[in-house]
């Protein structure tokens, strides 16, 4: 098998090479490419087929982006980049992930997310990093010993949070020097993006940037503090100088999401350089939670139909984490395509989720994805038969105080523990006013992805 993986992954390098000589010519081929080579994945052709049909018009936003991945990137970064996340992460990865799921009757996911340290150089309202305390860290060698369990699992994708993550940057430069097969990621807030980083990361390569970002100046720094929009912008800058992928991360609200949504803003983001968004909508965790923030019904219809919108109009890839359940199936924590170990070495299943039966200080990463909280998610998902409701929190309160109870798992904020019921009963109200509207919204898509829009969700056997 690892020989056979090996005369595949040259044939993949090769074949990436040939394209990269005249990508206009050789784009459709590499699909085409791929999708012969996908004998194990309906994910991966389903993706496959989806690249191919929005790449079809030249003049399209959809063209216009992977186009640029050859006119704005640096030529190497975009090179390692396809070798550790497209071939070794995906064409490669997700074969073997799927292969452990069924020998050891468990999610193995796609994505590890993780955080270096609890410290952050920002305190930004509502956020539940400062709830862990800031003195707290996953050692270089901790950091590093999950992603090489990771690898052994198919695992060659991992994510970075905080806690600010590059007030370990060091650190981070080190784990891509050791692990230049994979694909690193980093949701920061940019401020701490100089000169001299951005070149280290012009130099590994496979690591970037994911920039908070919370609106415009105003926005932006009336829950970040005053200047950070300013430092924000001269880092999208340096990295664009440098021909370095980066992309946003928008947590947007009830005070904002007119800005997150509009044209101008996304506009604007692309000017700067930004080639990806990710979305998320803000969630009452914690002592600090403010709930006046949590969005309306309305608004986050008005968030799907924008994104919706934007997706065949604007070059850049966006993804939103609620809004999308009908793209990936529901909800995808607890391993089904990653999860979250925050900086005590708790195994959470996702990072707006912050209960835990396991550590990997005390047990292995294929110990922690067997344990009985990622077993429960893998049991209960999808969490509702309309994936536009897919979260156990914010959709379907209640579905998370049963695992966490039934798992045993224990709160991990270690300042102010609180229990899942508390957690979820914020979120009635506003699960209560997305139903009739989510579904509503549900029975207007067609079908996607096996997912029949009759209520029930299309069953895969293992």
């Amino acid at each position: 098998m690892h020989a056979a993986n090996t005369l595949r992954a040259l044939a993949m390098k090769r074949i990436y090479s040939y394209l990269d000589k005249d990508p206009d010519t050789n784009i459709p081929k590499l699909l085409d490419y791929l999708e012969k080579q996908d004998k194990d994945s309906i994910c991966i052709k389903n993706e496959v087929t989806g690249i191919k049909k929005a790449i079809a018009d030249p003049e399209g936003n959809w063209y216009k982006l992977v186009r640029s991945l050859w006119t704005d990137i640096d030529d190497g970064q975009r090179r390692k980049l396809v070798e550790a996340v497209v071939i070794n992460g995906t064409v490669l990865g997700t074969p073997t992930t799927i292969k452990n799921q069924k020998k050891y009757k468990c999610s193995i996911p796609w994505a590890i997310l993780m955080d270096p340290t609890s410290a952050c150089n920002l305190h930004c309202t509502g956020c539940w990093a400062a709830e862990y305390g800031g003195r707290m860290n996953l050692s270089l060698e901790q950091l590093d010993s999950i992603i090489r369990q990771g690898k052994a699992l198919g695992i060659h994708v991992y994510l970075y949070s905080g806690g600010e993550p590059f007030v370990r940057r060091h650190d981070l430069i080190r784990l891509c020097e050791l692990h230049p097969d994979c694909g690193f990621l980093a949701f920061t807030n940019g401020t701490l993006i100089d000169d001299a980083f951005a070149d280290e990361l012009l130099r590994v390569k496979n690591l970037v940037p994911a920039i908070s970002v919370e609106g415009f100046e105003a926005e932006t720094d009336s829950r970040r503090g005053q200047g950070t929009y300013r430092a924000v912008v001269d880092a999208m800058e340096r990295l664009q100088a440098r021909k370095l992928l980066f992309g946003i991360s928008c947590c947007y609200t009830s005070k904002n999401v007119d800005v997150i949504g509009s044209e101008a803003y996304f506009d604007a983001m692309i000017a700067h350089g930004a080639k990806f968004a990710w979305l998320f909508t803000y969630m009452p965790i914690g002592a600090d939670a403010v709930p006046e923030l949590m969005v309306t019904a309305e608004q986050r219809r008005f968030m799907f139909e924008q994104v919706h919108r934007f997706r065949k109009t604007k070059p850049i890839f966006t993804m939103d984490f609620w809004n999308d359940g009908d793209e990936v199936g529901g909800c995808i924590a607890g391993g089904r395509g990653y999860c979250h170990i925050n900086a005590n070495g708790d195994m959470e299943p996702c990072a707006f989720i912050h209960y835990s039966d396991s550590n990997i200080r005390q047990k292995s990463l294929l110990e922690c994805f067997r344990s009985p909280l990622f077993l429960a998610y893998r049991r209960n998902q999808p969490f509702n038969d309309n994936m536009l409701r897919p979260c156990p929190v914010l959709d379907n309160p209640g579905r998370l105080t049963q695992m966490v109870e039934e798992s045993g798992a224990h709160s991990t904020d270690l300042m102010n523990p609180e229990r899942a019921c508390d957690y979820c009963d914020r979120c009635v109200p506003a699960a209560a006013r997305w139903a009739p509207v989510a579904d509503a919204l549900w029975d207007s898509l067609p079908v996607r992805h096996g997912v029949q829009h009759t209520g029930k969700m299309a069953k895969t056997e293992e």
